[in-house]
């Protein structure tokens, strides 16, 4: 009988547990991409220098050295905010010695909110002007 009040005692405080951490957290850990959580930012002096060449050009509407430059970025991990297919379009960022076109991006925003990544969408830093 003692060992059923123990464990009923245990289940208890991980129940309490879990309650308080879930009233505790804040709301972004329940939300898509989508939602109001903090965003990492990086000026646009601080792009390396073909990140700030290649935004200049997408202001300007080209010219582009790759033909997938401008295609429609889909966000299937869901890293950028949730938007409608076709929001979003991504840049190649040259890489300097590399013969192909590397890891580095720019996600353009139809609303124009730029995306920088230099691992290939794995994380995106939001480019502040």
């Amino acid at each position: 009988m003692r060992r059923l009040a123990t464990a009923c005692g245990w289940l208890a405080l991980l129940w309490l547990n879990l309650i308080a951490t879930l009233v505790a957290a804040p709301a972004w850990a329940f939300t898509s991409a989508d939602s109001t959580r903090p965003v990492a930012e990086i000026h646009v002096s601080e792009l390396p220098p073909e990140g700030r060449t290649t935004l200049a050009l997408i202001k300007r509407g080209g010219p582009f050295a790759h033909a997938r430059d401008g295609i429609v970025f889909h966000n299937r991990e869901g890293r950028l905010p949730a938007r409608p297919h076709g929001y979003y379009r991504e840049y190649t960022v040259p890489t300097p010695g590399l013969p192909h076109r590397g890891a580095r991006r720019i996600v353009a925003g139809r609303d124009g909110d730029y995306w920088y990544t230099d691992d290939h969408y794995r994380t995106f830093k939001r480019i502040r002007e």
